[in-house]
Parts: C-alpha cells; structure tokens; sequence
C-alpha cells in the first residue's frame, strides 16, 4: 500500500514525498530516508477529507497559518501531479500514491 521508504521535501520541515517517486522533484540532499514504520504509516487515517488543490508543497506548510489542517485532509499538489495527506501523528504530509 505504501512505498516503503520516504524522503522530505527540501524547503519544508514536514512533507515527505515517496522514494520511488519518479518525477523530479527537490528532495533533501542529506541522503536522510525515513521508513514507513519510522513515520508509522500504519496508524495514518484510513477516512481522508478532500480539501482544495494547492500550488506547491511549500503552500502545504503555509496553511499551518490560516487553515490549520486536520488528521486525515487530502490536498493535491498540482507542482508535484501527486495527492498528500495531512497525518497529525508526525504533524506533516505524506505522498500517496
């Protein structure tokens, strides 16, 4: 179900783009992979609500502002053609795929 490692976002302090992901898109350059298990993917929220589409990633973190997201909110990233979802367990987004 899930791809079984992640990489962050560069720019971002929580939004984590599946490893196998094969678009470029910029990742850390630390070299840093988190596991599924390490963002504990198996308590993610099976019930998603779709919210509006953002721009970009970076525009994920912004709504911690004026749009404080919820366990379980889906947002497409239109910079990225993939889906993410708010996982209020490691208060960031997770690709799906």
């Amino acid at each position: 179900m899930h791809a079984a490692a992640y990489k962050k976002m560069a720019g971002t302090a929580a939004v984590f783009l599946s490893s196998e992901f094969d678009k470029a898109s910029p990742v850390e350059r630390d070299g840093m992979v988190w596991t599924a298990e390490e963002l504990h993917l198996d308590k993610l929220p099976v019930q998603h609500h779709r919210k509006p589409m953002m721009q970009t990633v970076l525009a994920l973190e912004g709504l911690e502002e004026y749009d404080r997201p919820e366990d379980g909110d889906l947002r497409r990233v239109d910079s990225v053609g993939s889906d993410f979802v708010y996982f209020q367990l490691i208060s960031g987004w997770v690709q799906q795929n």
